[in-house]
């Protein structure tokens, strides 16, 4: 299989004010799919604009015709599984059925805590790792049977109807991102797709081969995680979102410097590689006419 290429595009521009046309220019650059963070709030942007995931993935649903659409990622931070179930359903349905769900188990930071009651202690990994093994069998459930009924520690459905169904049979894909044990056994065992975004503990200090070397372990524990619930490896796509590995916005720089990047890790087998639209000023800067040439030329040069 070649490498297909995406996007992530920031929800920070006004729908008539950019937002539109960068989705739309996104399928005109033969994008596979074109992710959007789903958070409320993120890091340097924290203070500035910033829209829903769910109403701007329905407006670019609207906006295009062959573009793959998706989250990258959700998490239990904010989301219910039996609301987020009903959304899913409408959003494959808009879209004609071009709807990836990325899912994680969410993180600490940025707004992480923004629903917690006074005095409420913050999540610990722990705990985010429960729900997250709580969270992504039932959603898979809420996808798939046309009523669930289910009490579980930190979730209930109580005759949570959801007819008629995805588009896509038997529900709309899963991309997990995972590199913990508990989550790489739910990508073996419910994802279509596997997430990550390297080691983080690399990338303020480590080297590009470092972290080469630990994608390549997070591969060969997927694989043994598979391995454990009876599955091949190789029908899980998987995907490296850039931009937080050492190499930083490095391999943005020329397209040669991303087909380089690329081809190290592919030959890891990976499948797909995200890249984020270049927003000035930001973490994710870059030269917007290298990105489209990167877009239009680069998967041809990796054969």
């Amino acid at each position: 299989m070649s490498l297909r290429l995406s996007t992530v595009i920031l929800p920070y521009l006004r729908w008539h004010e950019g937002g539109r046309s960068t989705w739309q220019r996104a399928e005109q650059l033969g994008f596979h799919t074109a992710f959007t963070y789903d958070h409320l709030a993120w890091r340097t942007f924290r203070e500035g604009p910033w829209y829903g995931a769910v109403p701007t993935l329905t407006a670019a649903a609207g906006a295009t015709d062959r573009l793959r659409l998706g989250t990258l990622v959700t998490s239990p931070n904010f989301r219910h599984p039996v609301a987020l179930a009903k959304e899913l359903i409408s959003l494959d349905d808009i879209s004609g059925g071009r709807i990836t769900l990325g899912i994680g188990a969410g993180g600490s930071g940025f707004d992480a805590t923004t629903l917690l009651r006074t005095g409420e202690e913050p999540w610990t990994p722990r705990e985010r790792a429960d729900r997250f093994g709580e969270f992504v069998p039932l959603l898979d459930r809420l996808l798939t049977e046309d009523t669930v009924s289910y009490d579980g520690t930190f979730y209930s459905a109580r005759e949570a109807y959801n007819i008629p169904g995805c588009v896509q049979r038997p529900r709309l894909p899963f991309a997990v991102a995972a590199t913990g044990p508990r989550g790489l056994k739910l990508a073996a065992a419910h994802g279509q797709a596997w997430v990550t975004t390297g080691d983080p503990k690399l990338f303020q200090a480590g080297t590009p081969e470092q972290s080469v070397d630990a994608l390549r372990g997070q591969t060969e524990k997927l694989a043994a995680a598979c391995e454990t619930v009876g599955r091949d490896v190789r029908e899980l796509d998987k995907v490296l979102l850039t931009g937080f590995t050492p190499d930083r916005g490095r391999p943005l720089e020329s397209l040669d410097a991303f087909v380089d990047f690329a081809g190290r890790h592919v030959e890891l087998g990976f499948t797909d590689i995200v890249i984020h639209w270049p927003i000035p000023g930001s973490d994710f800067a870059a030269d917007e006419k290298v990105f489209e040439q990167i877009a239009l030329e680069a998967v041809a040069q990796l054969g």
